[in-house]
């Protein structure tokens, strides 16, 4: 991310209607992510499907007002709370469905250790932040990443990720994150669990 100035217009909650809007903003995001194209590589299967992944794995962040977003949907951050519930089978189900057959076991494998690797007590998850790649390089990853940690600190709950691209690790190192593990297997690319104590 750049340290010029942010040219967002305001931090708000993903209103309902406007999800898919919201989710659209990381499809772009994560148009190379590294992990992503491994297990969505086509084209047509990344565009397809990642967006409705994203809603199976993190869609009660929207009912529950952890979904926010910076300006026109610039940037979005969707937040999973110390008291969400993931609905494993599903998310499950949805994988089985979309990614490709070769790539599956060693994907499930990589998700059974990112499981592991998460802290034993409660706690925040980000469960995505991406900037629309037309805005990237402007500062509003940083702005809301901050202004995200600014709310979720209120709790006074440790805060863990799992960073799919480690170009990535210094911008969450610079919010108060560190290296605690690794989640590969087979040709999937890592991916690095993050982790920001108790503030």
């Amino acid at each position: 991310m750049g340290t010029e100035a942010s040219e967002s217009t305001g931090f708000v909650n993903v209103p309902a209607p406007d999800r898919r809007r919201a989710i659209d903003t990381l499809v772009t995001a994560f148009a190379v992510d590294p992990v992503l194209r491994w297990f969505y590589a086509e084209p047509w299967r990344y565009l397809a499907h990642y967006g409705d992944f994203v809603e199976k794995f993190g869609g009660q962040a929207f009912g529950e007002g952890t979904a926010w977003v910076l300006g026109d949907f610039q940037a979005t951050a969707v937040w999973l709370s110390p008291s969400t519930k993931l609905d494993e089978d599903a998310i499950v189900h949805h994988l089985e469905q979309t990614v490709a057959p070769q790539e599956l076991g060693d994907l499930l494998d990589v998700v059974g250790q990112m499981d592991g690797g998460h802290p034993p007590k409660p706690h925040w998850y980000l469960a995505w932040i991406g900037v629309d790649v037309a805005m990237q390089g402007r500062g509003l990853g940083d702005e809301l990443l901050a202004r995200c940690l600014q709310v979720v600190d209120a709790d006074s709950a440790p805060v863990y990720l799992d960073n799919t691209n480690p170009r990535n690790v210094p911008f969450y190192e610079r919010h108060g994150f560190r290296v605690t593990g690794q989640s590969q297997a087979g040709a999937c690319p890592p991916i690095i669990g993050m982790l920001r104590d108790t503030q």
